[in-house]
């Protein structure tokens, strides 16, 4: 089958990279990995291989470095447009760590213009993240809200990220790009051969859930309890990773095919339902068939008390929209867990 065309995938070998990587593959395209492998594992690559029957094309870079960078997508200068996940994404770590993710975030995605406008390729989609509206003051919250400040670090880096794009587009560098707000993607390839893959002890609750269900750690920390919402824990919009990794194909055809309406356009990307830490405990219960042991704790720096999408921008303008149930996340993430322990022996 003849390619539809050649998409550079920065952070390619990462949790939602690589689920993109996979839909772009299966979908007809032909994908260029850039990693630096710094947060993901290389035998990634062998799990895309397994589902898609195709090995991508991978180099290990750090996109900060501007030169090496520039090397290699001049290389592939006949590529019809970057999809750019190369960035430090934990919000805990990026309020100890507050130099080390704006350098990383936002000098990457610097480096990354630069090189692109220096070799006139087109055609950007950005991870973003709901973390650019803050605590907001009205729910569900759409693509109009004002953005407030940034509860971390993390929040900031994609705020900045957005503004700096915008500014880019304006200033005419580029003609198209689309940024994806996105909320707490979950979940797996049905298949098990890629899913999350924390290194260490995990940053997000879905991974530090399945490992408690696998036996792996004792307890589930869940931070505040005491959060102004029915069961007292915080909310967010959970997405099945595959849902998240279609959005962004379905972005880029728009961009390849000039359908925006403006040069730069941002899109809110979850399933529009609110869902509290307690329940992705239950749902988990329910697949796994266990009984979970989790424990009430403090707060912690930097977290939202409840956020969720109104996605009706995306539905109608992207023609995408979320399919994937809350049990089915649990589901297939259980599935993955089960397979890494059964690996290890």
């Amino acid at each position: 089958m003849q390619s539809k065309g050649k998409v550079i995938v920065t952070g390619g070998a990462g949790y939602i990279g690589s689920h993109t990587v996979v839909d772009l593959q299966t979908a007809g395209y032909s994908v260029v990995i850039l990693d630096d492998l710094s947060n993901s594992d290389i035998q990634v690559l062998e799990g895309i291989k397994g589902i898609t029957g195709i090995r991508p094309e991978f180099y290990q870079i750090d996109i900060c470095n501007t030169d090496g960078l520039a090397e290699v997508l001049m290389d592939h200068s006949d590529a019809i447009g970057v999809i750019h996940f190369a960035a430090y994404k934990a919000v805990g770590e990026s309020v100890e760590m507050p130099l080390r993710y704006y350098t990383n975030n936002v000098g990457g995605l610097i480096s990354l213009m630069e090189v692109m406008r220096a070799i006139e390729m087109d055609n950007l989609i950005f991870s973003s993240s709901c973390t650019v509206y803050g605590q907001p003051e009205m729910l569900p919250v759409t693509e109009d809200a004002p953005v407030q400040s940034a509860q971390s670090p993390y929040g900031n880096t994609k705020q900045i990220c957005e503004e700096i794009i915008q500014d880019v587009i304006t200033a005419g560098y580029f003609k198209g790009a689309i940024s994806l707000r996105y909320f707490n993607p979950v979940g797996a390839d049905l298949s098990a051969l890629i899913g999350e893959l924390p290194l260490g002890v995990p940053n997000n609750l879905m991974p530090f859930i399945t490992q408690t269900a696998a036996g792996l750690r004792d307890e589930i920390k869940v931070f505040g309890g005491d959060y102004n919402t029915p069961d007292g824990t915080a909310i967010r919009d959970y997405i099945h990773v595959s849902d998240l990794a279609e959005a962004h194909r379905v972005a880029l055809e728009r961009l390849i095919h000039k359908r925006q309406s403006s040069a730069f356009e941002y899109y809110n990307i979850g399933t529009g339902k609110g869902t509290s830490v307690l329940e992705v405990i239950h749902a988990v219960e329910r697949v796994s068939g266990q009984k979970l042991n989790y424990r009430i704790v403090d707060r912690r720096s930097g977290d939202v008390e409840q956020v969720w999408a109104d996605t009706t921008k995306a539905n109608r303008v992207l023609g995408w929209m979320a399919k994937r149930s809350l049990d089915e996340m649990a589901e297939s993430a259980w599935h993955w867990e089960k397979k890494r322990v059964e690996s290890r022996g």
